[in-house]
């Protein structure tokens, strides 16, 4: 009997260590056993190799495509400086006016722009050229120009240039519109700080970012590839090397980039584009209103079922709205059946909107919708600070 026990243990021992190895090395032989029961190997989900090989190990591809089109813009402009405090007193001025009280000084400026044309055309930041008497392009490779202004669009910070040239340049490929993701790889290229032609990478952090107080039309793609002083009015590419965005503005406590870049969308960036190089100036949709946001005390105020909308706060006497019989306290919901979030998208829909069209506004009034015809008016410029 002691003989059987013996053998009996011996067998339990080398079939225990027979599954240990089995489950160590091997555990695709065991099947659905490997995965039941306490104590047995948890399966993992891996991807399949076709989605593990998706994302490239390199965007040198994609930096190469892009990098030619981005070009480096240089500007200067005269500006008066006072000579001497003394000398800029108004007593003093009172009696020798101002022609020794000032002296003409150049202040320089740099920035970037992407070449979107064969023939020379180059869409860049307005900011980049504001008030520049003297615009210099430098090409990728080597090659400078001096570039005019055809046309600025200060309220989405756009500006369009233009250079002489013989040769065909190689312009930048537009990725189609509203095709971005979060999370998608893009890469900024441009000229930071001045040191030369850089890419840098990251990822979409977010879409449509408004209400930040940059322009007064905003729909911003977020991200996180570096973008420093020097990199406006160049280039966002995404994985491809296609245009998705013009890199415009960083949050930052220090003047560097710290991982929250904003970048104007293509789309914004081609609709604009197009209008400067066919007219010259940009035009967009008017009503003559101001609004302001719904707060939950004005929708409580109000009697509101909610925030969404735009409060109509003040209206211009003989604006389009006014003729349309629009009034402070009315409730913008929809224009045209599309619905009317908050005040920044309104004012986007009414831009979009071409003057001289008769659009349709829903407005709460008194607790109840009305629907008022409204003709279309041409924005004005806005005035130069």
């Amino acid at each position: 009997m002691k003989r059987i026990w013996l053998i009996f243990a011996q067998t339990v021992t080398i079939c225990v260590a027979t599954l240990f190895v089995v489950q160590t090395l091997k555990p695709e032989w065991l099947g659905p056993l490997g995965n039941s029961g306490a104590g047995g190997i948890v399966a993992v989900q891996e991807a399949p190799v076709a989605a593990q090989s998706r994302a490239p190990s390199s965007y040198a591809d994609a930096a190469k495509r892009a990098v030619p089109s981005v070009v480096h813009i240089f500007t200067s402009q005269e500006v008066k400086a006072p000579r001497h405090p003394f000398l800029n007193d108004p007593f003093f001025r009172h009696f020798f006016g101002d022609r020794f009280g000032e002296q003409a000084q150049r202040r320089s400026g740099l920035g970037s722009g992407v070449v979107v044309s064969a023939d020379g055309y180059i869409l860049t930041n307005f900011h980049v050229v504001d008030g520049a008497d003297e615009i210099e392009v430098s090409l990728n490779d080597g090659r400078k120009f001096r570039a005019k202004v055809i046309g600025t669009d200060p309220e989405s910070d756009l500006a369009v240039l233009k250079i002489a040239t013989d040769s065909g340049l190689p312009a930048i490929t537009f990725a189609a519109a509203d095709t971005l993701r979060v999370g998608d790889v893009v890469l900024a290229v441009g000229n930071p700080f001045g040191v030369g032609q850089t890419v840098t990478s990251g990822i979409v952090s977010a879409l449509g970012r408004t209400h930040l107080g940059i322009n007064t039309f905003e729909n911003f793609i977020q991200t996180d590839a570096a973008i420093n002083p020097g990199n406006s009015g160049g280039a966002l590419v995404d994985a491809a090397g296609s245009l998705v965005g013009i890199n415009t503005a960083i949050y930052s406590q220090s003047g560097g980039s710290m991982g929250i870049g904003f970048a104007i969308p293509v789309s914004l960036a081609r609709s604009v584009m197009e209008q400067i190089i066919t007219s010259g100036t940009v035009t967009r949709g008017w009503v003559g209103v101001e609004v302001q946001e719904v707060t939950p005390e004005l929708a409580e105020s109000f009697q509101l079922p909610s925030t969404s909308g735009a409060l109509i706060a003040g209206v211009m006497r003989g604006s389009p709205a006014d003729k349309a019989g629009v009034k402070p306290g009315d409730l913008l919901v929809a224009i045209n059946g599309k619905q009317v979030t908050d005040a920044q998208l309104m004012l986007g829909l009414i831009a979009a909107l071409a003057p001289g069209q008769q659009a349709r506004f829903t407005m709460r009034r008194n607790g109840k919708d009305i629907e008022l015809p409204v003709a279309i008016g041409k924005r004005p410029k806005p005035p130069r600070e």
